[in-house]
């Protein structure tokens, strides 16, 4: 499982270092693709192929499930970290997000996401409040 929050920086080839605690599980390769909110998200190989297999089941006749699929294969890219855990992030996928030089990279349980840092600020002070008002809603009793 992905958790926490880290502050890698992108060089200058658009290549990001995975966080350490990261970086085993994501040695076998991984793919990086569009995510929700203008982030990305990063699955390990295997995890990929689990949720495009659900994915596949999906009713095609559904505009919905086709447009959702045609924006998070399309943008999907398959990288292996080089020997110092670095990936390097397609063009596209920087633009998508608005990454510059400053990420947030977070885990989010079986994925990892990449924010520019400033959205990541933005889109945290902005649903924090949120996240107080539905605990309970969400997740009945746990907390």
């Amino acid at each position: 499982m992905f958790l926490g929050t880290h502050t890698p920086r992108l060089d200058e080839k658009g290549r990001l270092f995975l966080p350490a605690k990261f970086r085993e599980r994501m040695a076998d390769g991984l793919v990086v693709t569009r995510g929700q909110e203008r982030c990305l998200y990063v699955f390990p190989m295997d995890e990929f192929v689990r949720v495009s297999q659900q994915l596949r089941s999906a009713p095609m006749t559904s505009k919905a499930v086709r447009d959702y699929l045609r924006v998070f294969l399309s943008g999907a890219s398959d990288e292996v970290p080089d020997k110092q855990g670095r990936i390097t992030i397609p063009a596209a996928l920087r633009d998508y997000a608005g990454l510059s030089r400053d990420c947030t990279v977070i885990g989010a349980g079986e994925r990892v996401e990449v924010w520019d840092t400033e959205a990541w600020e933005r889109y945290l002070s902005s649903t924090e409040q949120a996240f107080s008002d539905q605990a309970e809603e969400v997740v009945p009793g746990l907390l």
